[in-house]
Protein backbone atom coordinates (compact mmCIF):
# COMPACT_ATOMS: atom_id res chain seq x y z
CA UNK A 1 0.00 0.00 0.00
CA UNK A 2 2.98 2.27 0.88
CA UNK A 3 3.66 1.83 -3.18
CA UNK A 4 0.99 3.25 -4.23
CA UNK A 5 0.69 6.34 -2.17
CA UNK A 6 -0.02 8.51 -4.79
CA UNK A 7 2.68 11.34 -3.91
CA UNK A 8 5.22 11.34 -6.79
CA UNK A 9 8.76 10.31 -5.50
CA UNK A 10 7.47 9.77 -2.20
CA UNK A 11 7.44 6.04 -1.72
CA UNK A 12 10.81 4.97 -1.94
CA UNK A 13 11.20 6.88 1.60
CA UNK A 14 7.50 5.28 2.77
CA UNK A 15 8.90 2.01 2.00
CA UNK A 16 12.09 2.82 3.27
CA UNK A 17 10.61 4.19 6.76
CA UNK A 18 8.10 0.83 7.05
CA UNK A 19 11.41 -1.34 6.34
CA UNK A 20 13.39 0.25 8.97
CA UNK A 21 10.67 0.66 11.88
CA UNK A 22 9.39 -3.05 11.29
CA UNK A 23 12.81 -4.80 10.38
CA UNK A 24 11.68 -5.65 7.34
CA UNK A 25 14.28 -6.89 4.72
CA UNK A 26 15.06 -3.68 2.91
CA UNK A 27 15.97 -5.01 -0.70
CA UNK A 28 13.26 -7.06 -0.71
CA UNK A 29 10.43 -4.09 0.14
CA UNK A 30 12.25 -1.81 -2.39
CA UNK A 31 11.77 -4.74 -5.12
CA UNK A 32 7.99 -4.58 -3.79
CA UNK A 33 7.75 -0.76 -4.01
CA UNK A 34 9.53 -0.81 -7.82
CA UNK A 35 6.57 -3.81 -8.89
CA UNK A 36 3.83 -2.03 -7.75
CA UNK A 37 4.50 1.01 -9.51
CA UNK A 38 2.43 -0.11 -12.90
CA UNK A 39 -0.35 -0.13 -9.92
CA UNK A 40 0.68 3.60 -8.37
CA UNK A 41 0.37 4.93 -11.99
CA UNK A 42 -3.40 3.19 -12.62
CA UNK A 43 -4.38 4.56 -8.91
CA UNK A 44 -2.99 7.53 -9.19
CA UNK A 45 -5.99 9.38 -11.10
CA UNK A 46 -8.69 7.86 -8.84
CA UNK A 47 -6.99 8.77 -5.42
CA UNK A 48 -7.17 12.60 -7.51
CA UNK A 49 -10.74 12.09 -8.60
CA UNK A 50 -11.58 11.03 -4.59
CA UNK A 51 -9.81 13.69 -3.20
CA UNK A 52 -11.73 15.49 -5.36
CA UNK A 53 -14.55 14.73 -4.37
CA UNK A 54 -14.24 14.48 -0.34
CA UNK A 55 -12.76 18.24 -0.50
CA UNK A 56 -15.35 19.53 -3.37
CA UNK A 57 -12.91 20.39 -5.48
CA UNK A 58 -13.75 20.83 -9.62
CA UNK A 59 -11.83 17.90 -11.50
CA UNK A 60 -8.44 18.48 -12.89
CA UNK A 61 -8.56 18.32 -16.23
CA UNK A 62 -5.56 15.96 -16.67
CA UNK A 63 -5.15 12.76 -17.93
CA UNK A 64 -3.30 9.97 -17.12
CA UNK A 65 -0.56 10.45 -20.27
CA UNK A 66 -0.19 14.12 -19.34
CA UNK A 67 0.20 12.77 -15.60
CA UNK A 68 3.20 10.97 -16.65
CA UNK A 69 4.35 13.40 -18.83
CA UNK A 70 4.28 16.07 -15.73
CA UNK A 71 6.31 13.34 -14.22
CA UNK A 72 8.98 12.52 -16.84
CA UNK A 73 9.49 17.10 -16.86
CA UNK A 74 10.95 16.60 -13.41
CA UNK A 75 9.88 16.17 -9.48
CA UNK A 76 9.79 20.27 -9.03
CA UNK A 77 8.07 21.01 -12.00
CA UNK A 78 5.63 17.97 -11.63
CA UNK A 79 4.84 19.56 -8.01
CA UNK A 80 4.80 22.83 -8.80
CA UNK A 81 1.91 22.26 -11.20
CA UNK A 82 0.23 19.27 -9.24
CA UNK A 83 1.09 20.05 -5.37
CA UNK A 84 -3.21 20.77 -4.56
CA UNK A 85 -4.10 17.69 -6.21
CA UNK A 86 -1.23 15.76 -4.79
CA UNK A 87 -2.43 16.56 -0.99
CA UNK A 88 -6.29 15.59 -1.87
CA UNK A 89 -5.07 12.36 -3.50
CA UNK A 90 -2.84 12.00 -0.31
CA UNK A 91 -5.90 12.59 1.93
CA UNK A 92 -8.04 10.00 -0.24
CA UNK A 93 -4.73 7.59 0.08
CA UNK A 94 -5.09 8.11 3.93
CA UNK A 95 -8.55 6.95 3.96
CA UNK A 96 -8.21 4.19 1.93
CA UNK A 97 -4.63 2.80 2.56
CA UNK A 98 -5.22 1.71 6.08
CA UNK A 99 -7.89 -0.04 5.04
CA UNK A 100 -6.30 -1.44 2.16
CA UNK A 101 -2.90 -2.68 4.71
CA UNK A 102 -5.14 -4.71 6.72
CA UNK A 103 -6.79 -6.34 3.92
CA UNK A 104 -3.41 -7.02 2.36
CA UNK A 105 -1.68 -8.12 5.96
CA UNK A 106 -5.15 -10.42 6.37
CA UNK A 107 -4.85 -11.87 3.20
CA UNK A 108 -1.08 -12.24 2.82
CA UNK A 109 -0.12 -13.43 6.11
CA UNK A 110 -1.80 -17.10 6.26
CA UNK A 111 -0.45 -17.45 2.52
CA UNK A 112 2.92 -17.18 3.35
CA UNK A 113 3.05 -19.21 6.75
CA UNK A 114 1.09 -21.75 5.01
CA UNK A 115 4.17 -21.99 2.02
CA UNK A 116 6.41 -21.29 5.09
CA UNK A 117 4.88 -24.46 6.33
CA UNK A 118 4.85 -26.41 3.26
CA UNK A 119 8.48 -25.26 2.33
CA UNK A 120 10.18 -26.79 5.91
CA UNK A 121 7.95 -29.81 5.44
CA UNK A 122 9.55 -30.57 2.08
CA UNK A 123 12.89 -29.55 3.32
CA UNK A 124 12.67 -32.43 6.56
CA UNK A 125 11.39 -34.66 3.59
CA UNK A 126 14.72 -33.71 1.56
CA UNK A 127 16.78 -34.32 4.72
CA UNK A 128 15.23 -37.80 5.32
CA UNK A 129 15.86 -38.95 2.13
CA UNK A 130 19.50 -38.33 1.87
CA UNK A 131 20.36 -39.55 5.50
CA UNK A 132 21.93 -42.84 5.56
CA UNK A 133 19.94 -45.66 7.14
Amino acid sequence: MLGVFPVLGTTTLLCLLAAVLFRLNLPAVQLVNFLVYPLWFALMLPFARLGERLFGAPPLAVTRSQMLALAHAGFLHSISVLWLTALRAAAAWLLVGPVGIIMLYAILVPVIRRLAHIHLLSSAHAADISEPS
